[in-house]
């Protein structure tokens, strides 16, 4: 007779842990949707007292000492509870005027915790960078460190300067891809010195992944480096490979550690070529070419891009913070330069009866 063969100690633990991990995945999705839903009932109280309070101030006269008065009471009756400081108070009533009744953001403020308000609230100044942030920090679920890093680099001055430049081919192909990516990225966590090699970039980035993810957008999901292409009898290295789950395609990085030249682009379109015929899979999309470079000249990746077949973008790497006052200064020119064409716009219309 045939002896039963028992399972193995270790063959025993793997089946466990496969087991076992379910259920913890399930304790962790259900303690994420009670963060979110606990989370959507705070903003929600903060942005009611928020209105109660700017009901009393213009109605009723409520001063600071008033605010402070409250603000004792509420420790008082409610020990222990804390974010109710007259500080706090004066945030929420802030939080109400910001976004009062009928917004439009009124959905997404819910999904975006407090603190991440508050670096919002504090450090805006116009109503669509405020819109800007509050969006970005939903999709790319950004963390309140993360909130702070991207207003200080002054992203969304950049976005509104310098939208991402990108081929015709990639416009047609995935019409959407601009929003996925910049015009710059800013790689100061890589601490690179001056000047660097490229390999020097490349190793640095692999060191610094998961900051390097955050910085290029939640959907960006690493593959590999130095992936290997194979065309002919002869072997390339594609520096990075990474896969959009939003744009459900390939994304081929190449970095250059000069400033942009227009024979770049041929590689990489080499490259995309040869993902598109070996690597993708037939429910993907054509693969996407960025070209990451330290310095770049606009007209020239213009003409540059005009006329490749390929879908790729340029872009530059900052490994140092931009001066966040002279973005301001060149926002300011930007919407003043645009204000007299709104005029325009408007006077146009009235003129033609539409407004």
């Amino acid at each position: 007779m045939s002896k039963t063969t028992k399972p193995t100690r270790r063959a025993v633990a793997a089946s466990s842990e496969a087991a076992f991990g379910e259920v913890v995945l399930l304790i962790q999705g259900a303690r994420q949707r009670v963060a979110k839903v606990v989370n959507a009932e705070v903003i929600e109280l903060y942005w009611r007292i928020g209105q109660y309070l700017h009901q009393r101030i213009e109605a009723d006269g409520w001063a600071k000492g008033t605010v402070e008065q409250l603000a004792a009471y509420i420790a008082q009756r409610e020990p222990g509870r804390r974010g109710f400081s007259a500080q706090n108070l004066w945030r929420m009533r802030q939080f109400f005027q910001a976004y009062p009744p009928g917004s439009k953001l009124s959905t997404l403020l819910r999904e975006i915790p407090w603190s991440s308000h508050l670096h919002i609230l504090s450090r805006t100044k116009r109503e669509e960078e405020r819109e800007f942030y509050l969006r970005m920090t939903a999709q790319q679920g950004w963390q309140v460190r993360e909130v702070a890093r991207q207003i200080d680099s002054g992203l969304f001055e950049r976005a509104v300067l310098h939208p991402p430049k990108v081929s015709t081919a990639l416009r047609e192909i995935q019409p959407q891809a601009a929003q996925h990516f910049k015009d710059a990225y800013l790689l100061d966590f890589l601490a690179l010195p001056d000047p660097h090699s490229e390999a020097e970039l490349h190793r640095s980035l692999l060191m610094n992944l998961g900051r390097f993810l955050t910085e290029l957008g939640r959907d960006f999901c690493y593959i590999g480096s130095e992936y290997p292409v194979q065309v002919g009898a002869q072997d390339f290295a594609l520096d990075l490979l990474f896969f959009h789950r939003g744009l459900n395609c390939l994304v081929a990085i190449e970095l250059k550690v000069t400033a942009f030249e227009p024979e770049h682009l041929g590689k990489l379109n080499f490259y995309l070529e040869a993902l598109d015929r070996d690597v993708k899979k037939p429910h993907e999309n054509p693969a996407i070419g960025l070209l990451l470079c330290a310095s770049k000249d606009s007209e020239v990746v213009e003409y540059a891009l005009s006329r490749t077949l390929s879908p790729a973008l340029v872009a530059q790497y900052q490994t140092q913070l931009p001066d966040k006052q002279m973005l301001a200064a060149k926002l300011h020119e930007f919407y003043a330069l645009s204000a007299p064409d709104e005029v325009d716009s408007v006077t146009r219309k009235k003129k033609d009866g539409r407004a």
